[in-house]
């Protein structure tokens, strides 16, 4: 998954306190602050990383289901058979790793725009729901991106999106399949530590 394509995985994530509302309603109203953000910071996003850091920390992670996420980023039973500190320890790590995986995207920002789709059905009686959306850049064709929320404590929360039909989740889960039948999930959480390390 190129830059290109994971800047708009951030696209979503820019949002204010919302109360519960149309699930449609809240990724457009995130997807323009966030631009507007982008836009203001401009000229310092890729000098200043700290910048995307910040935006990512304090804005989008309240509003990402990270232990999900990142359950679903690992093989179904090692997390069920993980100890509570192992699953500790591999949601920092992944969580510094989306954290990064943003902020680089998000530097690349080039006045790309969100196109959302209808929401079909009744989301008020709906536990989870999929909203899928048109990335429309100024040069290349446009990308298909369908985002995925649950409702928790009355508030819609992300874990995954597809690219082109490709998830997020499935595609982190195929990248730590090796290192984990490996060395176990220690080994892993050894190896994203080192990676998030190196790369900070």
């Amino acid at each position: 998954m190129n830059k290109v394509i994971i800047f708009f995985i951030g696209l979503l994530f820019y949002t204010a306190v919302w109360a519960i509302s149309s699930p449609l309603d809240l990724l457009q109203n995130t997807s323009n602050q966030l631009i507007s953000a982008l836009r203001q910071n401009q000229a310092t996003l890729k000098t200043k990383p700290q910048v995307v850091y910040r935006i990512v920390d304090q804005i989008l992670l309240p509003h990402v289901d990270l232990v999900n996420m990142s359950s679903r980023a690992l093989d179904r039973n090692a997390w069920l058979s993980a100890t509570p500190e192992q699953r500790q320890a591999f949601t920092q790590q992944f969580t510094i790793l989306l954290i990064r995986t943003y902020a680089s995207a998000l530097a690349q920002y080039t006045n790309e725009k969100v196109s959302f789709l209808p929401l079909r059905g009744d989301f008020n009686n709906l536990a989870r729901v999929q909203v899928d959306s048109s990335i429309i850049r100024e040069s290349g064709p446009t990308i298909s991106v369908s985002y995925r929320l649950m409702r928790i404590n009355n508030q819609w929360k992300l874990y995954d999106f597809s690219v082109d039909g490709v998830s997020l989740i499935q595609s982190f889960r195929s990248q730590f399949a090796d290192e984990l039948q490996q060395r176990g999930l220690d080994g892993l959480i050894q190896e994203l530590s080192q990676h998030n390390m190196q790369n900070g």
